[in-house]
């Protein structure tokens, strides 16, 4: 009786780890985008999703991450992150960051997207480069279109 104790708590233990709902690094020049297949090589364009039960799905470019959603069920999203622009390889939480789209600043899929944690850097890159500024539900309206 003690050793299926021992076996059940082990075996529940790992159920949780299993499930763990948290960014993974993403292996720049190994890792593939899961929505247009091409490596993931642009340190500061990638994005990633993260399930509810803990899968993570990893992107070469916000704009695969938006267009892998319509075919996904969102609801079972738990985190939407994007690389930051200012601090290459940094995942932010993409629901809150400013986005500017400027074709002076290209991205992986030709989108020209980048994403912003702080909106006075957004602000400050769009004086310097041009574009429109986006925040998470008026970019993804704005894909929609």
């Amino acid at each position: 009786m003690q050793t299926l104790k021992r076996y059940s708590s082990i075996a529940l233990l790992l159920l949780i780890l299993s499930c763990n709902v948290s960014p993974k690094p993403i292996d720049y020049g190994s890792d593939g985008c899961h929505f247009c297949k091409m490596t993931i090589v642009d340190k500061i364009h990638a994005a990633e999703i993260v399930t509810q039960k803990g899968k993570v799905y990893k992107f070469d470019a916000t704009e695969c991450m938006i267009n892998f959603m319509e075919e996904f069920d969102t609801t079972d999203i738990a985190l939407y992150l994007t690389n930051n622009y200012t601090t290459p390889e940094s995942l932010i939480d993409a629901t809150k960051a400013t986005f500017l789209i400027s074709e002076n600043i290209p991205s992986p899929m030709g989108a020209f997207l980048s994403a912003f944690k702080d909106k006075a850097d957004a602000e400050k890159m769009q004086s310097a480069k041009g574009g429109t500024l986006y925040n998470w539900d008026e970019l993804l309206a704005h894909f929609k279109d």
